[in-house]
């Protein structure tokens, strides 16, 4: 059997998995949803004519609310903020080739923190419900862009260089914060806690409408550079011997999955674990080739959001705990594993 014809099951069980997980995340809560009504109401959504909720009964008028207005905006924010965080891990991974590389060694974390706090504490957080998401990934591009700016030089960019100067940017950053955060007062400061956490809880749609396209358009970008990824797993000379344009590959997936995990976080927080964890697990099924592996994962990590929204929904209903917690007690054991096998095998 081909590779192509051994892609073909592991796709077709993703994609059903992703349906009956984001369908499992419409109908499921504090409140659970009839699947006949929650298809029934998007079923009208999607039909020419909306759906007049005047004409409804009183059960179906309340599950198009709940539904519409509350989850249908979360499930979607779940899906494409797993997507994003997903698919620039994998390609980080790709270009450090270093399976446990991840979108936050280029300071990204930290630049979104300090964009957040600095919007909480200013007051903006409640001027306009885009102002701390835009904020955010404000910080996290700039902080990308900062990292890139002081490990290049003479028209080059060596990785090692990018993981030291994300590592110091991260570190400048992270006393910012602290530093903004010694003036705040105790009601930003909390706000400030609780968005670290990481959630989508309170998604609307005003949160959500506005980052889908970019987040496509870069995720499709940077699976279009799945063979330069492919080549560059044989080192740099060799993929320069091969036609690849090694400096502009780099710079284009670091500037791509920076600004791809920069959405990421303007519509979910700083949700941990997936870009390293998610790639990872679908490179043991599919094997290292960045033409399904980054597809895949994009298929994965959207699945494993919305799996760890409904787990923070549903673990201690009707009370909700935050997603970020669900994916940082699965993420963490996750990545004290690879340490040891890594450590056993002798490579990183």
């Amino acid at each position: 059997m081909t590779a192509g014809r051994r892609a073909w099951p592991t796709a077709l069980i993703l994609v059903a998995t992703l349906t009956v997980a984001f369908f499992a995340s419409l109908a499921l809560g504090a409140v659970t949803l009839p699947i006949g009504a929650v298809v029934r109401i998007l079923g009208g959504l999607l039909s020419p004519g909306a759906i007049d909720t005047a004409t409804l009964d009183e059960p179906l008028r309340r599950a198009y609310a709940i539904l519409v207005h509350i989850r249908f905006p979360r499930a979607i924010a779940a899906l494409f903020a797993g997507v994003a965080l997903a698919v620039s891990g994998a390609a980080v991974q790709g270009l450090f080739r270093n399976p446990m590389a991840s979108p936050d060694i280029l300071g990204i974390s930290a630049g979104s923190s300090l964009g957040a706090v600095l919007a909480i504490v200013a007051g903006v957080a409640v001027v306009h419900p885009l102002a701390v998401p835009g904020a955010s990934f404000l910080g996290a591009l700039g902080a990308a862009i900062f990292v890139y700016t002081i490990a290049s030089r003479r028209g080059g960019t060596h990785l090692i260089y990018v993981i030291l100067a994300g590592l110091a940017v991260s570190s400048l950053l992270s006393g910012l914060v602290s530093a903004v955060l010694i003036f705040a007062e105790e009601y930003a400061l909390s706000q400030f806690i609780f968005w670290t956490m990481g959630g989508l809880e309170g998604r609307t749609w005003a949160n959500v409408l506005a980052p889908l396209t970019f987040v496509v358009v870069l995720a499709l970008s940077l699976i279009a550079f799945a063979n330069p990824l492919n080549l560059l797993s044989l080192g740099e000379e060799q993929a320069h011997s091969l036609g690849v344009r090694v400096e502009l590959v780099k710079v284009s997936v670091l500037v791509l999955a920076s600004m791809l995990t920069a959405m990421a976080i303007s519509l979910a927080g700083p949700i941990a674990f997936i870009g390293l964890m998610v790639p990872h697990l679908v490179r043991m099924l599919t094997g290292p080739n960045h033409r399904t592996l980054l597809p895949f994962s994009a298929l994965a990590g959207a699945i494993f959001l919305l799996l760890s929204d409904l787990i923070a929904r549903l673990a201690f209903a009707p009370h909700e705990i935050k997603t970020g917690i669900v994916t940082a007690v699965i993420g963490g054991p996750y990545f004290i594993f690879l340490i040891i096998r890594y450590q056993r095998r002798g490579s990183v």
